[in-house]
C-alpha cells in the first residue's frame, strides 16, 4: 500500500526554466543588495560558493550554518549583519522571481488528491533556500507549506541531493 509520495518542486511542481529563474533571482538579489557595497559578479560568486559548501555539507551542521560561514568568510561580518536584509528579499523583492515559473494546476491537483485518499506527501526539495523562499516557491505552485507533511530547506537539513544522506530527511 502506497503510504507516502515525495514531490520535487523546481521542474516537477513549479515548471521552469532553471537558467531563466537563476539569472532572473541572481539580477533582483544583486539590485537589492548593490546599495549595501556588494558588486554582482562577487555577490553571485559568493552565492555560489556558499551553495557549493551546501552540497559538500557533510552532515555535521545545518545547510543554513555552512552557507553563512562561506559566505561570512568571503565578505566578512559584514554579510553576518545582513541576513535581515537578505531575509527582507525573500520576503519582497523575491516574489518577483514567480515570473521566472510556469504554472501547472494538475500538479497541485494531484497533491491534494494524494492527501484526500490517506497518502502522506513530501517535498524533496533541494534545501539550499530558506524557508520563506520555499514557502514562497511552494505557494507559487498553487499550494500551501502546510500540504506537506516535510519540506525541505536550509535551516532544517544538513545534506543536500545527490548526496545519498539527504534522503534519510533527518531534520537538523
Amino acid at each position: 500500500m502506497l503510504t507516502t509520495v515525495l514531490f520535487d518542486l523546481d521542474g516537477t511542481l513549479l515548471p521552469m526554466d532553471q537558467d531563466a529563474f537563476v539569472h532572473g533571482y541572481f539580477s533582483l538579489l544583486a539590485k537589492k543588495l548593490a546599495p549595501r557595497g556588494y558588486e554582482a559578479k562577487a555577490l553571485i560568486d559568493g552565492i555560489w560558493k556558499g551553495t557549493a559548501a551546501m552540497v559538500k555539507n557533510d552532515g555535521s551542521r545545518t545547510n543554513e550554518a555552512a552557507f553563512w560561514e562561506t559566505f561570512s568568510g568571503i565578505f566578512g561580518p559584514q554579510a553576518l549583519e545582513d541576513m535581515p536584509l537578505f531575509e527582507e528579499f525573500y520576503a519582497t523583492d523575491f516574489q518577483q522571481a514567480k515570473t521566472f515559473c510556469g504554472f501547472q494546476p494538475k500538479a497541485a491537483e494531484v497533491v491534494r488528491g494524494l492527501k484526500a485518499a490517506g497518502v502522506q506527501v513530501a517535498l524533496a526539495t533541494n534545501p539550499i533556500f530558506p524557508a520563506i523562499a520555499t514557502e514562497s516557491r511552494i505557494r507559487w505552485a498553487g499550494l500551501e507549506p502546510g500540504d506537506f507533511a516535510l519540506y525541505t530547506t536550509y535551516e532544517n537539513t544538513s545534506f543536500c541531493k545527490p548526496n545519498p544522506a539527504y534522503w534519510t530527511f533527518s531534520a537538523a
